[in-house]
């Protein structure tokens, strides 16, 4: 009876030595979150749309892309002679989506290409069209930077890139 009483009561004080440690360790972790919340205020997290503009515009220079100019040379879409001015990434195609629409053109799919001025130049890319975009007669793969001259061809329809 007395071994059996030991070993109740060492197994009690080991129970009640864990949930002590059990405890400390739950208040350690508490303490050190709360810490963490409390070293930096809450105005250094958020910023508002135009502080955090003001603050961009510190530190990242605007490069701004020179607007391209491209004329028509050709297009069952769009009439001859006609210069485009592009200052942002224009899409072309036959959706609705495109900010150049080529619906006259039955070879031009919905989404058919990107032309993107750049602060190095024009850009153009195909997005996936079936019938291609050539530059110069050759088929663009990847994006591929243009110079005044070449000759953008999507679908039936000829782009001229003018300086």
């Amino acid at each position: 009876m007395i071994g059996s009483l030991d070993t109740e009561q060492t197994l009690l004080a080991l129970k009640i030595g864990f949930l002590v440690l059990l405890y400390l360790f739950i208040w350690a972790v508490v303490r050190s979150v709360t810490r963490d919340l409390r070293a930096a205020p809450q105005e250094s997290i958020i910023l508002s749309a135009q502080d955090a503009n003001e603050l961009r515009g510190r530190y990242e220079p605007v490069v701004q892309a020179p607007t391209a100019r491209l004329l028509v040379l050709d297009s069952p879409a769009l009439q001859q002679g006609t210069t485009l001015d592009l200052k942002v990434p224009t899409r072309l195609g036959r959706g609705a989506e495109n900010a150049i629409r080529l619906d006259g053109d039955d070879f031009v799919s919905t989404r058919h290409a990107l032309l993107e001025p750049r602060p190095d130049g024009l850009w153009v890319e195909d997005v996936g069209s079936t019938n291609g975009t050539f530059v110069n007669g050759a088929r663009v793969t990847t994006a591929r930077h243009l110079v005044e001259g070449d000759v953008v061809r999507i679908g039936k329809t000829d782009l001229r890139v003018e300086a």
